[in-house]
């Protein structure tokens, strides 16, 4: 069966610039999505964890959803994150992502709540049936405390809605069950140190917050695995990749670090809304560093054509 819709290629969960007294940085926020469109993704997120959704009001988000996708202006896809504790919450966000013109929502389990599989696939329908719109699943059972198992799988996936899976559970046994069970609903790699395994599972996509600043080089992952089909060359990228993603992983500062490598490329990204706090000038020196490595042994692997 062919999916509603054909999630391709580097999607960016955008972060949210904030002044220094918590409000969003409307001019700083434009500047990222320019960035990220000419640097070349193919897709945004907005509404996501990595843009502080969790730190956001119902209305907020909306706001920056809509901001997001009048200065997309139909360049690149959007889709609009809808996850939330309370389905209400989330139905509305998915009304108004179909209201404004998104292209597609993310959907994630509800927080806190650990519903069974037929109460999370009765939840999503929920939220499907509000947006009617192409759906990227959101499986990240660290945050939510919830699998989306294959009842759960079973359940939605006779909506067509459901077209594909960003998946950030980290067990690369569910990679092989998604690949090889649910190929109607496209795998994308939500788990950043694993493209490389996603990508020989036939992953056409990649959800990643680090292409946030570092847009060129997480494209060029994906375009030597998945468009060339050069996996000794995607080696040799994800090697020099691996770095930034135990920066990333590790010591739980992945959205400051992010925000912090924005604001290396000139943007102000701003501080983080609490409780999260900004880096300390050690992390900041070690993002730096291996950002730099990694940078100058990308483009020599691009140059060699």
């Amino acid at each position: 069966m062919t999916p509603l819709f054909q999630f391709q290629g580097i999607y960016t969960p955008v972060v949210t610039p904030y002044h220094q007294d918590g409000s969003v940085n409307w001019e700083a926020l434009a500047d990222v999505i320019e960035f990220l469109i000419e640097k070349g993704v193919h897709g945004m997120i907005t509404g996501g964890s990595t843009g502080e959704n969790y730190a956001q009001t119902v209305p907020e988000r909306l706001e920056l959803a809509r901001f997001t996708k009048d200065r997309i202006a139909g360049r690149v896809p959007l889709v609009v994150g809808t996850g939330a504790m309370l389905t209400a919450d989330s139905t509305s966000l998915a009304s108004a992502a179909n209201d404004m013109g998104a292209d597609a929502i993310l959907l994630a389990s509800p927080p806190y709540a650990v519903p069974t599989d037929r109460e999370n696939a009765l939840n999503a329908l929920a939220i499907d049936k509000a947006a009617d719109l192409p759906v990227m699943l959101y499986n990240y059972p660290h945050r939510t405390g919830t699998m989306m198992g294959e009842e759960f799988l079973d359940r939605v996936g006779r909506s067509r809605n459901f077209c594909g899976i960003k998946e950030s559970s980290g067990d690369i046994n569910r990679v092989h069950l998604l690949a090889r069970d649910y190929p109607h609903i496209q795998l994308g790699c939500g788990m950043d140190d694993q493209a490389l395994e996603f990508f020989a599972w036939g992953a056409p996509f990649w959800v990643c917050g680090g292409s946030n600043f570092l847009p060129e080089e997480h494209v060029a992952l994906y375009e030597a695995c998945v468009i060339e089909g050069n996996f000794n060359k995607g080696r040799r990228i994800m090697s020099a990749l691996m770095p930034l993603m135990r920066v990333l992983e590790q010591g739980g500062k992945f959205i400051q670090t992010i925000k912090h490598g924005v604001t290396m490329n000139g943007i102000p990204a701003g501080a983080m809304r609490p409780p999260l706090k900004g880096l300390n000038k050690d992390d900041k020196r070690a993002l730096e560093q291996v950002t730099r490595v990694l940078k100058t042994t990308i483009a020599t692997i691009r140059a060699e054509g």
